[in-house]
């Protein structure tokens, strides 16, 4: 008799590529070391924070013996916070926005889950292109939805919009991009993103009930080579953006993020009151007390972005070199390349074959796309300098 639910064990099988490869990194390390293995499989930012972080901490650490100085607040965060943060996203948007047109959340994934917690019905789906952040269907399936996926089109993973368009059905209720996106560093361009809200829009108006176009968007602050990630709230009326400040201020451990609305959203009052009290009884109750003053500090701050261009180009180099097949990622700290010919497509047989180098990937498959493999640059630039001789032995043989 198993100890966990049926589902669970479910999940723990789909997500063992993520966990396994983790495993063997751990593994490989007690074994050789930590230096002699160049792990590129998790995307744990390693930049410090920005300074502003270290000078909160100290305000805080004096102000820590007022009583319930960090007690509870409103479930929707604390209201002073989510009026700088709309004055700041109404810039960044492009679109009008308030206090009560924001709620923070734990994390961008908190967000995400509150979101599908007050709109789904048990049977109704999630449409995402693929690949996609593995967590995505989990979430879903927390709320009794299921995921759906469209493969983007390669070799640069923009939009199918013709094909999104068609895959949905009665049952789609939320259409998710991910941009700059997790593993591709694609970037949608406006256009694209406008066309595929218009589709959507067409469909929710054929059906009968809102269709709601979800962005999540933790990596908007770090793009490349003069690129920049459009504002997504001013496509649609149902437009809903989700993100965090994980990665743009190093704090992925602190567990902050937001849920903004389009402010013209019919019964917005209505959704938000919903996400509200999703977030509570979910038993996120509220984002962390301490993580929402340093967010309110340092809002429009960001890590040192020009090490991630660096480190990205040092990549590049490395792949290149081992002649493996890439598309280069506009934005975010990831690459998915292509796994070389000799290997037929079998990325999990090339993953073990990097492992064996002591390089440490993930298999495309782990995001809903074999074929391919992942790796983060969030690491030393060191380590990926590495790595290079490693890879080119994994593609020879």
């Amino acid at each position: 008799m198993s100890v966990i639910s049926q589902a669970v064990s479910e999940y723990l099988d789909k997500s063992s590529w993520i966990r396994k490869m983790f495993e063997t990194g751990a593994a490989l390390k007690a074994y050789h070391g930590e230096d002699a293995v160049c792990d590129f499989s998790l995307g744990n930012p390693d930049l410090s924070p920005p300074t502003c972080v270290s000078s909160t901490l100290d305000r805080l650490a004096k102000e820590c013996n007022r009583s319930f100085a960090f007690g509870y607040m409103p479930n929707a965060g604390y209201p002073w916070l989510r009026e700088k943060l709309a004055h700041y996203l109404s810039n960044e948007q492009q679109v009008s926005l308030s206090a009560d047109d924001i709620v923070i959340t734990c994390g961008a994934a908190g967000g995400l889950n509150a979101v599908m917690r007050a709109v789904f019905d048990p049977g109704d789906e999630l449409l995402c292109p693929s690949p996609y952040f593995v967590e995505y269907g989990f979430y879903a399936a927390n709320h009794g939805g299921t995921l759906k996926s469209v493969p983007a089109v390669a070799p640069d993973f923009n939009l199918d919009v013709e094909a999104m368009a068609a895959a949905i059905t009665p049952k789609t209720r939320i259409v998710l991009v991910n941009s700059p996106h997790n593993p591709t560093g694609a970037i949608y361009p406006t256009e694209t993103l406008e066309a595929l809200a218009k589709a959507v829009d067409a469909k929710s108006q054929e059906y009968g009930r809102p269709i709601f176009l979800l962005a999540d968007e933790p990596y908007r602050f770090l793009t490349y080579d003069g690129a920049s990630t459009p504002p997504f709230l001013p496509i649609s009326t149902n437009a809903i953006v989700v993100s965090s400040f994980s990665k743009n201020m190093s704090l992925a451990g602190e567990r902050v993020g937001y849920i903004a609305v389009h402010p013209e959203m019919e019964d917005k009052d209505k959704l938000l009151a919903g996400v509200v009290l999703a977030n509570r009884i979910l038993g996120f109750v509220n984002a962390p007390a301490i993580g929402q003053h340093l967010v309110a500090d340092g809002l429009g701050t960001a890590v040192d972005t020009t090490v991630y261009a660096k480190r990205r180009a040092t990549m590049a180099k490395v792949l290149e070199d081992a002649g493996i097949e890439f598309s280069m990622p506009k934005g975010g700290f990831y690459f998915f390349p292509k796994v070389p010919a000799r290997f037929e497509g079998d990325d999990v047989a090339f993953v073990n074959r990097l492992a064996e180098e002591l390089v440490l990937a993930v298999p495309g498959r782990g995001f809903g796309c074999p074929g391919y493999f992942r790796l983060t640059f969030c690491v030393d630039e060191d380590v990926i300098t590495r790595s290079a001789e490693g890879f080119k032995r994994a593609v020879a043989g």
